[in-house]
């Protein structure tokens, strides 16, 4: 769901930029902060980061100017919580754009806001919402992890839309047709990364890696 370089309009571009920021420099703080106060988390973090930018490496050509692939930020938003995930997914979206080409700089900020904040705060509610109605862990982290990666599928269609109104229906019909056809491959990629997330905290359980994976029940935004 990254939208590649220069496609936005500068004007979408600078505001996308600009809703980016303080949740970027928020997060950069929880970061620096929770290093210095829990250094053990430096290899779980660097691994969230690695998880992260490994799965939204893997882009599948979608709506032009732009593609689909599973982002990873879920599981790093249960463990880490949603701010962490803001400066983490940054740092991911920076070297993709430098080195795999994957984005850009001038839509860095909108592919931010749509990967890195609304994905997993969507993520960390719907997997404190389930919990709180009592349902499984398993089923907890599958739909937390599936919706906040349709979340973010859902604002990159919202911006393209907002950038590139139909002429007829303006931007309710272009998000409309946006959205189905990034249905076509992020459906399915949502349902794999949410059986992927639910593996990867079962496993870290039976390998006795509580470290992280009980962070899941504690984690505050």
């Amino acid at each position: 769901m990254h939208i590649m370089e220069g496609f936005l309009p500068i004007g979408h571009a600078a505001a996308w930029t600009a809703i980016a920021a303080p949740f970027v420099v928020t997060g950069a703080r929880r970061l620096a902060r929770q290093l210095r106060d829990r250094p053990q988390d430096r290899l779980p973090l660097a691994a969230a980061g690695a998880f992260v930018f490994v799965l939204s490496a893997l882009k599948l050509p979608s709506v032009t100017g732009s593609c689909s692939h599973p982002t990873g930020t879920g599981f790093g938003a249960l463990a880490f919580g949603p701010p962490t995930m803001a400066a983490l997914g940054t740092v991911v979206l920076l070297f993709q754009a430098l080195l795999l080409a994957h984005g850009g700089l001038t839509t860095l900020g909108a592919n931010v806001v749509s990967m890195a904040v609304a994905g997993p705060w969507t993520s960390w509610a719907v997997y404190r919402l389930a919990t709180g109605l009592r349902a499984p862990q398993g089923l907890s982290v599958f739909l937390a992890a599936c919706l906040g990666d349709l979340a973010t599928y859902t604002v990159t269609s919202l911006q393209l839309a907002l950038a590139f109104p139909a002429a007829s229906g303006g931007v309710a019909a272009a998000f409309l047709k946006f959205a189905g056809i990034f249905a076509l491959t992020q459906v399915p990629l949502a349902i794999a990364e949410g059986l992927l997330t639910v593996v990867m905290v079962n496993a870290l359980e039976a390998r006795g890696m509580a470290a992280l994976s009980g962070k899941l029940t504690e984690v505050r935004p």
